[in-house]
């Protein structure tokens, strides 16, 4: 599961997981704008609110469920073949567009399994990687603009049509869950031992 964050991001992102239950089977892959000239805290907050672990990505980390992997600072963060993989932003700072980045590789990484997150932040990223995940039938989920400190992130998805899911941020997980439980069918991933992902694969 992908979520992408950007101005007022940190209360929302702490509400997400503040709600998400023990043994979930997701991994969480946080991509939040960062000032690439500072030390990155994130990890160290988020994990106040969670009881899973939170880690900064590393290259070709593999993914594990029930675990949140947050963005190094002035990097760009993708999933290809069930690892974690950093590169250099392409572009320069003001243009760059991670959460997209991140996005985009779900869809092609996971197809319809992928599920993209977007909480509060000002501009439009995101919205061009919530249409990949929409393209290949993944869940988009937004959080609700009247909820968000800053609301042009969320609005900007809602007008492009990736909105599966709108709610506040404490209301995503279980909505998610819930989601995911009543439309996949056995012959795809679920939430229990008999709608298991294949072996060797994790739900993003």
């Amino acid at each position: 599961m992908g979520i992408g964050a950007s101005a007022g991001g940190l209360v929302a992102l702490e509400q997400f997981l503040g709600q998400i239950p023990r043994n979930s089977g997701f991994a969480y892959v946080v991509v939040q704008h960062l000032d690439p000239t500072q030390k990155a805290l994130l990890p160290e907050l988020l994990q106040r609110v969670t009881a899973m672990p939170v880690r900064e990505a590393e290259q070709d980390t593999r993914v594990e469920p029930d675990c949140v992997y947050v963005i190094p600072p002035n990097t760009e963060l993708t999933v290809i073949d069930g690892a974690l993989k950093l590169a250099r932003p392409a572009e320069p700072r003001g243009l760059r567009l991670p959460i997209n980045v991140l996005f985009s590789s779900l869809a092609s990484e996971q197809g319809e399994r992928a599920i993209a997150v977007l909480l509060s932040g000002m501009g439009t990223d995101g919205t061009l990687g919530m249409q990949a995940v929409k393209a290949v039938g993944g869940l988009t989920v937004v959080q609700e603009p009247e909820s968000a400190q800053f609301d042009s992130m969320p609005k900007s998805a809602i007008a492009a049509g990736c909105n599966d899911i709108v709610a506040p941020p404490a209301e995503l997980p279980a909505r998610i869950q819930a989601c995911v439980a009543r439309v996949r069918d056995p012959d795809t991933l679920g939430l229990d031992d008999e709608t298991a992902p294949a072996a060797g694969t994790t739900p993003l």
